[in-house]
């Protein structure tokens, strides 16, 4: 095979695996269909968290935040890992990243 149809080839296929569409991992997922957004609307919504040494910083409905900034009425208080507690004037609320993740449990075999 010459050179040229080599470097042919080659070019061809990067140009093909740059085109390529890949999902963003990071991205929020979208609503489901036919919940016309009700979840949206419920209150906010932990997006995601940054732990670093120096700094955590959390994503709440499209707002980043950090310890001791204000999101809306309220301050944060605390980010973890999956979670971010924001002190209220009426108390505490907690935004968890999974809000509907409970314990698993592994499935028995034989059952």
């Amino acid at each position: 095979m010459s050179p040229r149809l080599i470097a042919l080839a080659i070019a061809a296929a990067v140009g093909t695996a740059h085109a390529a569409p890949f999902a963003d991992p990071t991205r929020p997922p979208d609503a489901t269909p036919g919940d016309n957004g009700d979840a949206a609307r419920s209150g906010p919504r932990l997006e995601s968290v940054l732990i670093a040494p120096d700094r955590r910083v959390a994503v709440i409905s499209g707002q980043q935040v950090t310890i001791g900034s204000r999101f809306g009425d309220g301050e944060v208080v605390r980010i973890t890992e999956s979670e971010v507690r924001i002190r209220k004037p009426g108390g505490e609320e907690s935004l968890r990243l999974f809000p509907t993740a409970g314990p698993r449990r592994s499935p028995v075999k034989g059952k």
